[in-house]
């Protein structure tokens, strides 16, 4: 089985459900938004959810794709930076508890938390993330040993913004031989580092996941499909995320529509997370391009179904089980 490394804020999710919004006006945060907090107002708002019960899941845009590629059976670690505190012990548990093998720094500031706070009958989630010593990881802690053996390498696109970082990460999973993947992660990420997201694509990335607003601001294509097809001009394999209307995938001349693999959809946080992970798992296996994105699909419309981005094991025992079929039906009978 080949494995896979990825790099990203190591943020724990700490989810708690309110009874009202009174702690949302305490904080003065509107439901729905996601407001980013200093360290100060970071701690009250957490020792404020303490009594109320929590949830605390390591999370983070390329952890949760870790953690999923991990459950498939992948050899899986994480590169983050966290601090010498619980909630950098609590991260590092959870993830190990997946069979994720964690190199996690120690920064100066306490750990990264994305705060979530469910109210209302329809579980509308407000956010307020402090990302702490998630910020500090730097260009110098990471060494070449990290990369090594390691057949992909993953990348969250709100590393981007640390330039010097990325460059320094890219370099060294290339001199490793990785297969490099990343998802863009925001549009506000991809406006913001054009030219060096541009130049990272046509230099180092293999594998490019990509949302609707991502693609767009990355090629000026308004189109998802005209999008795609730009993208897949720098790259090996392109891939734009539509949402409810599944996925486009290309490599070179091969081209297919995915469409979304049903499901009760009820919060899409973490859906495009998975979906990299059931993608990259595929690959991993030497699947058709097609297939890539029918698994990535398949495993999307699992975590859409729960609050969170942690699937249970019911879903992902159903999961594995049409993934399984999928792959036995595209797998010639020598092999």
């Amino acid at each position: 089985m080949k494995s896979i490394l990825g790099i990203g804020n190591a943020l724990t999710d700490i989810l708690a459900i309110l009874p009202d919004d009174t702690l949302l006006n305490q904080y003065h945060l509107p439901r729905g938004s996601m407001q980013h907090v200093d360290m100060e107002t970071g701690d009250k708002i957490w020792t404020s959810l303490k009594p109320l019960g929590v949830h605390y899941v390591a999370g983070g845009s390329a952890a949760n794709t870790i953690t999923a590629t991990s459950i498939f059976g992948m050899p899986s670690a994480f590169i983050g930076k966290v601090g010498d505190d619980e909630l950098g012990h609590l991260f590092q548990s959870d993830e190990e508890q997946y069979g994720v093998k964690c190199t996690l720094l120690k920064g100066k500031n306490s750990s990264g938390r994305s705060m979530v706070f469910i109210t209302g009958a329809n579980a509308e989630r407000t956010f307020a993330v402090y990302l702490g010593a998630a910020l500090e990881l730097v260009p110098e802690d990471l060494r070449p040993e990290f990369f090594a053996g390691y057949d992909y390498f993953h990348i969250e696109g709100y590393l981007v913004q640390n330039q010097a970082l990325i460059r320094r990460a890219v370099e060294m999973a290339k001199a490793a031989g990785c297969i490099i993947s990343i998802d863009m992660a925001s549009y506000n990420v991809v406006v913001s580092n054009d030219a060096f997201l541009h130049d990272l694509v046509e230099n180092y990335v293999d594998i490019v996941f990509a949302n609707e607003s991502e693609a767009r601001e990355f090629t000026k294509f308004e189109d998802p499909e005209q999008a795609l097809d730009e993208i897949a001009k720098s790259c090996r394999i392109a891939v734009v995320k539509i949402g409810k209307d599944g996925s486009w995938v290309r490599s070179g001349d091969e081209k297919y529509r995915i469409p979304a693999w049903p499901g009760k959809a009820i919060d899409a946080t973490g859906a495009g997370d998975t979906y990299a992970a059931g993608f990259l798992y595929a690959h991993s296996l030497g699947m058709p391009l097609k297939v890539c994105g029918e698994v990535g699909s398949i495993i999307a419309a699992k975590v859409v179904e729960v609050i969170g981005t942690k699937i249970d094991i019911p879903r992902w025992r159903d999961a594995k089980q049409e993934i399984r079929e999928l792959i036995a039906a595209n797998t010639p009978a020598d092999a």
